[in-house]
């Protein structure tokens, strides 16, 4: 994959026009932005639609480079893709049709989401090929859990030259499923399958973020039987059929805590429309530990320093855990924090690549790479994982950087806007992937920046 072909191509879709920003840092931002519907749930109720005999409606849907993927990927399918009304899209699967294998090929360059498609696609037609996965590159996103749970669904799984051919002759029964690790996107896998699959399935270890919850609503919408049980288990009941549902997306928490973590970076104050408190809370504690202030408000969060920028101690985790895309943009923060901050990575292996530019913007972060043990660690031990050292306060100063990746990215930007001097982001098309009209945003927060 290309990164850089792709970031261009997401950037020229969601109207960056160039794949370049220069900022004049140091200045606060002060202003009031809005946040729609989570990256996370929007493109995976999108292919929840497959499943259903009937139209679905999607609402607060946002304007980002992954839902364009998946617009174009339905319409290959043979889905109707129909924008009603601005942050909403009507889904119309009565045409669905094999797609000629180059065309998902091209589409799915910058996506992971084609591997959630296996599932609808074996009840719609029988079979599902799936590409190479693109996405970010962050770490070791094994699909084996995918593959493993479709197995047990009875598919049979052939890999070719091509990618990944599945097929199920006998159809797809109810399966006994433990996950090894409570995986957002074989859960999502599982619930896909499982909804139409014939027989009871159990889940054991499933993921439950906010979003897999609101996947699950939707899926209850159109017709499913699913129970959410204690201890991370969860029980789908197949059913003959399914209809289209009208939903509106839960809001975006990663895009909530980059925001705040602007603020809390930059000494600014920003309200965020559309955050929610419930589903922030693990958030707001280490915030506030940070030094950070919040208002919460019927229509959103207002994020700002609430004093001296603290030192704490932040563990990643599955949820109700600290979020592992929240730590990148939060790291920025903490190195205008006064003493030692550690942040410890145990989703994903390779997420603290991003501190390279950032020490050379004038940050002091030392990564261990293959971390280290400590008696107050709450996290269960887990391979690959890393910690992150960061000394602060640091006076960072402007530089010129490219955008490894979607969270990385947008932590550059933060960067650019709190140090002192001017500085080129690069690349930056990948952050359309995951973050709406941020560009605009930008500006309406008062940051000085132009365009190449």
């Amino acid at each position: 994959m290309n990164l850089a072909r792709d970031a261009q191509k997401a950037g020229a879709r969601v109207g960056l026009g160039s794949d370049r920003i220069t900022i004049d840092g140091g200045k606060p931002l002060v202003g009031r932005i809005e946040v729609r519907g989570a990256k996370n749930l929007a493109t995976k109720a999108m292919v929840a639609a497959l499943l259903g005999d009937t139209p679905s409606l999607l609402q607060n849907v946002p304007e980002i480079s992954d839902v364009h993927v998946v617009m174009r990927m339905l319409d290959a399918y043979g889905v109707a893709v129909t924008q009603p009304a601005e942050g909403e899209l009507l889904l119309d699967p009565a045409n669905v049709e094999k797609a000629h294998f180059a065309q998902i090929d091209a589409l799915a360059g910058s996506s992971r989401i084609p591997i959630l498609f296996c599932g609808p696609l074996l009840h719609r037609l029988g079979e599902a090929l799936i590409p190479d996965l693109g996405g970010c590159r962050i770490g070791d996103r094994p699909i084996d859990f995918h593959m493993d749970a479709l197995r047990a669904f009875g598919a049979i799984v052939d890999k070719s030259y091509e990618g990944i051919r599945i097929t199920a002759p006998d159809g797809l029964k109810g399966a006994h499923i433990e996950l090894p690790y409570p995986s957002v996107g074989a859960t999502e896998q599982v619930l896909l399958t499982a909804v139409r699959a014939e027989g009871v399935t159990e889940l054991k270890n499933a993921a439950i973020e906010p979003e897999i919850m609101d996947l699950i609503a939707i899926l209850q919408k159109m017709g499913a039987i699913i129970s959410v049980e204690p201890n991370r288990t969860i029980f789908i009941e197949g059913v003959d059929k399914l209809d289209g549902y009208t939903h509106r997306a839960i809001f975006d928490r990663n895009e909530v805590a980059s925001w705040a973590s602007a603020a809390l970076a930059t000494d600014g104050d920003i309200f965020v429309a559309g955050a929610m408190q419930q589903e922030m809370m693990t958030f707001l504690n280490i915030f506030r530990k940070a030094g950070g202030g919040f208002d919460i408000q019927e229509d959103g969060i207002r994020f700002f320093r609430a004093g001296e920028l603290k030192p704490v101690v932040v563990e990643t985790d599955v949820h109700p855990g600290f979020m592992t895309d929240w730590q990148q943009p939060l790291i920025v923060a903490l190195s205008q924090a006064d003493g030692v901050s550690v942040v410890r990575e145990t989703v994903y292996e390779n997420r603290f690549g991003f501190t390279d530019a950032l020490n050379e913007m004038g940050a002091h972060i030392v990564v261990h790479k293959s971390g280290y043990d400590s008696p107050d660690w709450r996290v269960p031990k887990r391979p690959l994982e890393q910690v992150a050292v960061i000394t602060g306060p640091s006076q960072l100063h402007g530089a010129d950087v490219m955008v490894p990746d979607l969270r990385g990215g947008f932590s550059y930007l933060i960067a650019a806007l709190t140090a002192q001097g001017r500085s080129t982001v690069s690349n930056v098309g990948i952050i359309a992937r995951g973050y709406e009209r941020f560009v605009e945003k930008l500006g309406q927060l008062g940051a000085e920046f132009s365009i190449d």
